[in-house]
């Protein structure tokens, strides 16, 4: 079974993270001023969110950090599965700023106050830049990391809510459409649940370690069932550890009393087999004959 190593690749995440990290520092700060000083809710909402974000990526840059770290007597797995956590954390941060988000707005709603409007379209241009140049940052790694792809949703939803500020800065500028601002700080949180708990829906389902949907067991056994001198997988196992590695631990009922040379063969052509059709990669296998034991692909141990 090989393994690779992308120390390289890692640091350079690492170093993405600190960028956005300093980034999204900055833009808090100076929303957090401006949304005060003009009154804006959805401003403060957006520097609300903007915070979250600052804590997420610091989050993900010390799980990226601690993934790295080598497995031990008493971390037989290392660290592999902080990014998960991190993932879930991050997932968990956007609902509770939704929740947050949702009940200042209708407060707001109920009780609208005038909102310098210049203020509000200035700083939300400076929060779509730097918000934008953070997620171009993230958005190669996203795609193959979850846990760089919880940092890269908390800075795309929050580049798409200073969108939004933005026009609400217009509409309230030239159309003293005030009530607009808590409109838009609604509209904002929704977003938020709805991308937060796709996330968390995810990482959850690995944490928990269901069987990943791209995979189907009964076509695992089934191929597996094909080989030669196999006669039935059973007390099937599969779980992701992290994003790249996919686990798959079984009981292989055998039609024959193999030698170990004979199964270490087959033991070969079970992982090739599994590594082409399912992208399995950790794979433990429990040789059996004539053993009297639960046949049943699922058994609960």
């Amino acid at each position: 079974m090989s393994h690779s190593h992308t120390h390289n690749h890692t640091d350079l995440k690492g170093k993405k993270l600190l960028i956005t990290i300093v980034l999204n520092i900055v833009i808090t700060v100076v929303q957090v001023i401006g949304g005060l000083v003009s009154g804006s809710l959805s401003l403060l909402s957006d520097a609300l969110h903007n915070f979250s974000d600052v804590l997420s990526l610091i989050v993900s840059y010390v799980a990226a950090k601690l993934s790295q770290r080598k497995a031990s007597i008493d971390r037989t797995f290392g660290y592999k599965r902080a990014e998960i956590l991190a993932a879930f954390v991050n997932a968990s941060t956007l609902i509770i700023v939704a929740i947050i988000l949702i009940k200042e707005a209708v407060e707001r709603f109920l009780n609208p106050q005038q909102i310098d409007s210049n203020l509000v379209i200035w700083l939300s241009l400076i929060a779509i830049i730097a918000n934008g140049l953070s997620v171009l940052l993230l958005k190669k790694d996203s795609t193959n990391n979850i846990n760089i792809r919880s940092a890269y949703l908390h800075l795309l939803t929050d580049m798409l809510a200073s969108v939004a500020v933005l026009v609400g800065g217009v509409l309230m500028k030239f159309y003293q459409l005030f009530w607009v601002d808590s409109l838009l700080t609604l509209l904002i949180a929704l977003y938020l649940i709805y991308v937060g708990y796709d996330l968390l829906k995810t990482s959850t389902k690995i944490l928990m370690l269901f069987t990943p949907e791209h995979v189907n067991i009964k076509d695992v056994v089934r191929a597996v069932n094909r080989l030669p001198k196999v006669n039935k997988l059973h007390h099937v196992h599969i779980w992701s550890l992290s994003d790249h590695e996919l686990h798959l631990e079984a009981h292989l009922d055998l039609t024959e009393d193999i030698s170990t040379t004979d199964f270490n063969k087959l033991l070969l052509e079970i992982e090739s087999v599994l590594k082409k059709e399912f992208d399995i990669n950790h794979i433990t296998i429990q040789p059996e004959y004539n053993k009297e034991d639960p046949k049943e692909v699922i058994v609960q141990d």
